[in-house]
């Protein structure tokens, strides 16, 4: 029973369950937001232009039964209406280069097998040489400002005090 709660406990905190968590709670919250941005405004612009707020009591009976197509057409809008708001704000994310700063492919080191970034030129955990040759800083530094700039945003890097600097502090 101990060994099995601490594999449990060893899975509960590792880092994939709680990126797992973070993403559902900054989707949920996101999903509210859109759906705020697509029902409070966008449905309203519709109900401006066609003078109801919705379409929910449009029906027609049928041999007693009664129909309620308003309903459906105004699910369908609010679904279309929330469907392009999502394509809108996904497509100026990848436009932003927001999500680009984090790769989601990964290989194995074949010295350690920990999983590394496929850019990677040497294992950040053993050290090894991923490369048959190392580029100069130079090259290196140029590659990296490219793979920046690629990204699209950056934040501000913190300016790197010296020992004496800090020592003044």
């Amino acid at each position: 029973m101990l060994k099995f709660w601490r594999e449990f406990k060893a899975f509960a905190v590792s880092g994939n369950v709680l990126d797992l968590a973070l993403g559902f709670l900054i989707g949920a919250a996101f999903a509210k937001l859109v759906e705020s941005l697509a029902n409070n405004v966008l449905m309203q612009l519709v109900a401006a232009v066609f003078g109801k707020p919705d379409f929910t009591q449009l029906s027609f009976s049928l041999n007693g039964a009664r129909i309620k197509y308003g309903a459906f057409l105004t699910d369908t809008i609010n679904f279309m209406i929330l469907a392009f708001v999502m394509f809108a704000v996904i497509k100026l994310v990848v436009q932003i280069g927001i999500g680009q700063a984090r790769s989601f492919v990964a290989r194995d080191c074949p010295y350690c097998i920990t999983p590394i970034p496929t850019e990677s030129l040497v294992c950040k955990q053993c050290g090894r040489q991923l490369v048959d040759e190392l580029p100069s800083v130079e090259k290196a530094q140029q590659r990296l400002a490219e793979q920046r700039a690629r990204r699209g945003i950056a934040l501000p890097r913190r300016r790197q005090t010296t020992t004496t600097e800090s020592a003044r502090e």
